[in-house]
């Protein structure tokens, strides 16, 4: 089985040969690839060797090919500082009052630096790899998330509970939300298997205020994904659990989760979707030992590998200090302790 087979036969609710894996990496691989973060994220030729040493190293099953949670910010507008050593992050919000709205244009992915790169390393690793593994091109951020970014956290938050804002803020979401679907295309284009999306989660807004604002979105993102036949995963940070049933009812393909949601809510949720995660990617596998990331990567294998619908791997970004052997460690891990049975239980040899 390859690791596309594997991959895609988890995603459509079969049983592979093992659990595959995931490295949700591209501030370690750059790293790894002795590139500075500051121009390593800013050259798709980099972002491309580095996925390429990191695969040919860990020999991993799916490629998260990204250049941070700002491409689609910038590209909207948004000053956006590039850092040597963190990911890179806006430092001026483009709508600073509503009346900004009218400057706001769909980009052109093909055409906007900060997207085009992004596309250009999916299209090499394309043609280098094949299908031989999983190619998931990263859209950036989903509606909610990206109009914080657009607005500045502090007035978006504001704008949620301000009835006066209800409708520039539907128009801004309602912005995201094309941009962002015009960049899913754009990668599919490119040769990505997959795609997926980061949203804000409770952990910032209500569960309340996610089902107003973000859900209905997010479902018409997934339902146009599922039309036209392409895999699309909802990456959430924090404890998600209080709105695990929506993330599932968006009707995505995947969801990326971190291990502060509950291991059991997130298998209930796979009996209908698949999980990819949950492994900490700062405790555990930027910190932690060898044998602690076995520890941990053997704990979310028995509870979430079981019937398939697993995708082990960190359940966020790998800092860039990430040590090289914990990601080893995890890998093996994978491949001694998440084989399947006929049975579809994990055999563990």
């Amino acid at each position: 089985m390859t690791s596309l087979d594997r991959v895609l036969q988890v995603i459509a609710g079969g049983v592979p040969d093992r659990v595959p894996v995931a490295l949700h990496n591209f501030l370690m691989a750059a790293r790894l690839a002795g590139h500075s973060l500051t121009d390593g994220l800013r050259d798709g030729d980099l972002l491309a060797e580095a996925q390429l040493l990191a695969w040919r190293r860990f020999g991993h099953d799916m490629l998260l090919v990204e250049s941070g949670t700002t491409a689609m910010a910038e590209a909207l507008g948004c000053g956006v500082g590039y850092s040597t050593h963190a990911a890179p992050r806006v430092v001026a919000p483009v709508i600073t009052c509503w009346a900004d709205l009218d400057r706001l244009v769909l980009p052109d992915p093909e055409r906007c630096p900060p997207l085009a790169r992004v596309l250009y390393a999916v299209r090499r690793l394309r043609a280098e790899l094949g299908d031989q593994v999983f190619i998931m091109g990263r859209a950036d951020q989903a509606p909610l998330a990206l109009a914080a970014c657009l607005r500045g956290y502090e007035s978006l938050l504001m704008d949620l509970v301000d009835p006066a804002s209800a409708r520039p803020l539907a128009q801004l979401l309602d912005h995201c939300l094309a941009a962002t679907e015009r960049y899913a295309l754009a990668l599919r284009a490119a040769g990505a298997h997959g795609t997926c999306i980061g949203e804000l989660g409770p952990d910032v807004v209500s569960p309340a205020l996610y089902r107003q604002w973000a859900w209905p979105r997010l479902r018409a993102f997934f339902g146009h994904r599922r039309a036209e036949g392409y895999a699309a995963g909802l990456h959430q940070c924090g404890r998600t659990t209080a709105v695990l049933p929506e993330m599932v009812a968006t009707g995505a393909a995947f969801l990326e989760l971190d291990p502060r949601t509950e291991l059991a809510a997130a298998k209930a949720a796979a009996a209908t979707t698949t999980v990819l995660g949950m492994v900490d990617p700062a405790q555990v596998l930027a910190l932690g030992t060898p044998t602690e990331v076995a520890a941990a990567s053997r704990q979310a294998l028995a509870t979430m590998g079981p019937g398939g619908g697993f995708v082990l791997g960190p359940g966020c970004a790998l800092v860039a200090e990430t040590p090289p052997e914990n990601v080893q460690a995890l890998i093996d891990t994978a491949h001694r302790h998440g084989r399947y049975g006929n049975d579809g239980m994990l055999s563990d040899r």
